[in-house]
């Protein structure tokens, strides 16, 4: 009687608690998937392309559609301003009052949505500069690391090799609105104005807007 009243117990044990269990063990195989980045932040980075650094404030609005790079390269005082629109209008211009310069672009996609690495391919961990990250791929295009506890961005590299390192990253960050119009220069039709070589290597050699307009956006539609 001992053993039939044992077997009922182990059997509504199983009933019990094995769902719950395995569901448990299938959820813990799956592979991550990388944060959406936030609506709003401020990230400041270091980015490196063969041995040439720039230090560069990313200022993120998905909120009100528009995206700021502001770039400057070691040792150089000329600041590169890369204004982005979500209506695919961008930008790049210098402030220097002894030769201001700027160059208006318009291409097929706004500027990063939220969810951009939808899709990527995980890749595994790795320790990255003392955080641990968790890695992924997007189609061959750039590899972006996120550290495992925070979910924050910790790096990510081009297929070029140009590489960010994220030293800070702070969500909710808005800078200004008088800060997001561009000179008024930017709106002169001076073809001799608007195709200043200083701007050249940073929309053709890939600085961080540049590069990214160029991620594939139609797996995050």
């Amino acid at each position: 009687m001992g053993s039939g009243r044992e077997g009922i117990y182990f059997i509504a044990f199983l009933l019990l608690f094995s769902p719950s269990e395995l569901r448990f063990s299938e959820a813990a195989t799956e592979d991550p998937i990388p944060a959406d980045w936030p609506h709003q932040f401020h990230a400041l980075m270091f980015m490196n392309r063969t041995g040439s650094l720039q230090k560069l404030d990313l200022w993120y609005d998905w909120s009100n559609g528009r995206n700021f790079n502001i770039i400057q390269n070691q040792l150089d005082n000329v600041v590169t301003y890369d204004l982005e629109w979500n209506n695919g209008t961008s930008f790049m211009y210098t402030l220097d009052p002894s030769n201001p310069t700027c160059q208006v672009l318009h291409v097929e996609v706004g500027i990063l949505r939220p969810n951009w690495l939808q899709g990527a391919t995980y890749l595994g961990q790795q320790r990255v500069n003392n955080f641990l990250c968790n890695v992924w791929e997007k189609v061959d295009f750039i590899w972006y690391y996120e550290d495992v506890l925070t979910r924050r961005p910790v790096k990510w590299i081009f297929y070029s090799g140009y590489t960010a390192h994220v030293m800070t990253f702070d969500v909710g960050a808005v800078l200004e609105d008088s800060n997001w119009q561009a000179p008024v220069y930017c709106f002169t039709e001076n073809e001799e104005e608007n195709d200043n070589p200083i701007l050249r290597p940073a929309v053709r050699g890939g600085s961080l807007g540049s590069l990214m307009r160029g991620v594939p956006h139609r797996e995050t539609m």
